[in-house]
């Protein structure tokens, strides 16, 4: 499958140099997430998983923010008037696009200017890599609507990232980190002006598209898979995966470049 040709028609997407940009597309409103966008979103990372023309993929901003979350007319209004089985089905749908994200099986940066809070926050953190701007603004903010901070993995995830104390502060007030503060607690890999932020995630996702990309979606699936493993069990998980590794031709052009004294060019098989 090829997703250069692809064409939403809720989000901006497109693919270049085995690169996939993709980026909320409502820049006037801050970029809030609607139930299309949402089924969007989720339909659209799980055909990167089949990609063939697809090895890393950026959530960038759009007009000077990431995302402000579930559009309060779009999303909010019509949940409170939903009976159980419907708000489920909403939550569930909400809950699909993480899993999507995790298990695409490539490495997913999110490139964050400005607002990042409610589900645009949960994109960032379920993604692999986070780059920011001195002006990023990240908030789990569900308390401020009456909600809880159990919302789309937050609970399991945002605690292995910066830690329980930290995330139960930010889960139970809603407020705002901000990027100093998440670079400290390692939110943030890096942080770039807005004016480099693109360049920069662009950069870095060449950059690990050039390496060994077939290699790399192994990483990925160890790392949400071993979550759930003792210690002797992910030992003996990375021995199966990495002797898996050790038979594709990428391992053999690694060493042969080594040898010649040259640099490996991976092509992912």
């Amino acid at each position: 499958m090829r997703l250069a040709d692809y064409t939403p028609r809720h989000v901006h997407f497109e693919v270049s140099d085995r690169v996939a940009t993709v980026r909320l597309d409502r820049p006037e409103r801050k970029n809030p997430l609607t139930f299309d966008s949402y089924a969007e979103l989720r339909d659209l990372f799980r055909a990167i998983a089949y990609a063939e023309d697809v090895d890393v993929v950026v959530f960038g901003s759009n007009g000077g923010n990431f995302s402000s979350g579930g559009d309060v007319h779009d999303i909010i209004g019509p949940l409170v008037g939903m009976d159980m089985k419907a708000l489920l089905a909403f939550t569930r749908m909400t809950g699909d696009l993480v899993k999507a994200m995790i298990h695409c099986g490539k490495p997913v940066i999110a490139a964050v200017d400005g607002i990042c809070v409610g589900a645009g926050a949960i994109i960032a953190m379920a993604s692999d890599l986070r780059l920011a701007t001195p002006e990023a603004k990240c908030a789990f903010l569900f308390t401020r609507v009456g909600l809880a901070g159990c919302d789309m993995g937050a609970c399991a995830m945002l605690p292995r990232i910066i830690g329980q104390g930290r995330a139960a502060e930010l889960l139970y007030t809603g407020r705002a980190m901000g990027a100093d503060e998440g670079t400290a607690w390692g939110f943030w890999n890096a942080v770039h002006p807005a004016s480099a932020l693109e360049a920069q995630a662009q950069a870095l996702a060449r950059r690990i598209a050039a390496g060994p990309t077939f290699a790399h979606g192994i990483t990925k699936t160890q790392l949400n898979q071993e979550w759930n493993m003792s210690l002797d069990q992910a030992i003996e998980a990375e021995a199966q995966a990495q002797a898996i590794c050790m038979q594709t031709r990428d391992f053999e052009r690694a060493y042969r470049a080594f040898v010649a004294k040259d640099k490996p060019v991976f092509q992912g098989d």
